[in-house]
């Protein structure tokens, strides 16, 4: 990976297995494989209706639907976990939705006062409740490091010029609807935004830009514009890391863009091996940039 610093690996905890709060799709089971190797044992807590049964049953696992705040602690405890993690995606339910149980009727206020926000609010807000219960809540770099991005390009081709001005506008604009509390991802081409990430993830806006360019909306030409992505400023890097990984790759190559460009060690990559060889097979560039704050482009 030329100019790429090498990120060190996580060492064993004596602290007992590492529970992992698992959403959707295969970021928390490749998440839990690093750890493992890394040494230190994991034990899932897949959310019911959101995580991957197939992906969850090769790890010790107990499964919870959201609202069971006092099953989660009785089984966390039985299993000697102090120690997680919150990986995989998460739609944010209505509070009528929740399966309240008796350790649940506890943490109402802060329910309410979570639900009061953007995500990394609610996230953060639930992150401070576990932890005045005795929990210990970790970001990916301290068990699994080796799954961040790493700085520079990753990739046989690697940005030009054009590209990285498109990347820059990208990480400003980011940046600068951070307060918003929405979006981590961006797409730019030729110094024009086509793109924010909301709701529909980073999934959906690569189909959408790929359905407006088969329209004719989006005429930059093939191999031309960037999808950018990064944190949210001033976003709780514990919670709700952006994540690439082979699909990302596949959906910008179908959009006919350029490449991806992702906060270095702040973006988590799903099997870089294989993302590294599928983007040099489409031809396209993955590389790993300083997040920015707003109006900072260029510095």
């Amino acid at each position: 990976m030329p100019g790429a610093a090498p990120i060190a690996a996580a060492r064993p905890s004596d602290d007992g297995p590492l529970g992992i709060l698992c959403g959707s799709g295969v970021t928390p089971a490749a998440v839990a494989d690093v750890v493992v190797k890394n040494g230190r044992p994991v034990m899932l807590f897949p959310f019911k209706g959101f995580a991957d049964p197939s992906e969850v049953a090769r790890f010790p696992h107990e499964w919870i639907a959201l609202g069971q705040f006092g099953r989660f602690k009785r089984l966390a405890q039985q299993r000697g976990c102090r120690d997680f993690i919150w990986v995989g995606g998460l739609v944010r339910p209505r509070i009528s939705q929740l399966r309240f149980d008796l350790g649940t009727v506890l943490m109402l206020p802060d329910l309410i006062k979570a639900f009061r926000g953007g995500d990394n609010h609610m996230l953060t807000t639930l992150g401070a409740f576990f932890e005045r219960h005795g929990f210990r809540i970790l970001a990916v770099r301290e068990v699994a490091p080796q799954m961040l991005a790493p700085d520079g390009v990753m990739t046989a081709r690697a940005p030009s010029d054009e590209d990285r001005a498109d990347i820059e506008k990208g990480l400003d604009l980011i940046a600068t609807i951070s307060r918003f509390d929405v979006g981590q991802g961006a797409i730019v081409a030729r110094n024009h935004v086509l793109a924010i990430e909301g709701i529909e993830g980073t999934d959906g806006m690569l189909r959408h830009a790929a359905a407006l360019r088969d329209a004719g909306r989006i005429r930059s030409g093939d191999k031309t514009g960037v999808l950018v992505k990064m944190p949210k400023r001033g976003q709780d890097l514990r919670f709700d890391l952006p994540t690439i990984g082979p699909d990302t790759v596949a959906g910008v190559a179908a959009a006919g863009f350029g490449g991806i460009a992702v906060a270095a060690g702040q973006t988590i990559v799903v099997d870089i091996g294989r993302v590294i060889a599928e983007a040099d097979r489409a031809g396209l560039f993955v590389v790993g940039v300083k997040a920015r704050e707003p109006g900072t482009a260029g510095s």
